[in-house]
């Protein structure tokens, strides 16, 4: 079972690349303004599962975050799914900025942050899954 906390643009990195593949419905993501918080649930290919095939059932949150924006995300359907490609981070005025995520097929939402506040953690057992995920430019 993973747990990550992400305080900087290299430890988000780190979750960036553990939850590479993840798939997700749309109806799975949530923004709280009151809370300045937006949270998600994944289904995450366990790239850490040393030889093993798994996926995993995690949540990830942003702590701070002060707007969100999406970009060739399909709004209102909620039984959609997407395939998270990369999470990145564009520094603006220390130490706030832009946490990217980015989905297969062009779409990305965006939030605007106060500073990297991000935690991951698996919330269950992981299942087999009988596919490793490829991408055609090889990463």
């Amino acid at each position: 079972m993973l747990t990550l906390a992400a305080l900087d643009a290299d430890d988000l990195g780190v979750i960036s690349a553990q939850m590479q593949d993840a798939v997700l419905k749309l109806g799975d993501i949530s923004y709280t303004p009151k809370r300045k918080q937006f949270a998600l649930l994944a289904n995450r290919y366990a790239w850490d599962a040393e030889g093993r095939r798994e996926r995993r059932r995690s949540g990830l949150h942003f702590d701070r975050v002060l707007k969100a924006t999406s970009h060739n995300i399909r709004q209102g359907e909620r039984h959609a799914i997407v395939s998270l490609l990369a999470i990145s981070f564009e520094p603006g005025e220390s130490p706030s900025g832009m946490i990217v995520l980015t989905f297969a097929g062009g779409g990305a939402i965006r939030l605007a942050v106060e500073c990297i506040e991000a935690a991951l953690k698996d919330l269950g057992p992981a299942w087999e899954t009988a596919r490793t995920p490829a991408h055609e430019d090889g990463a």
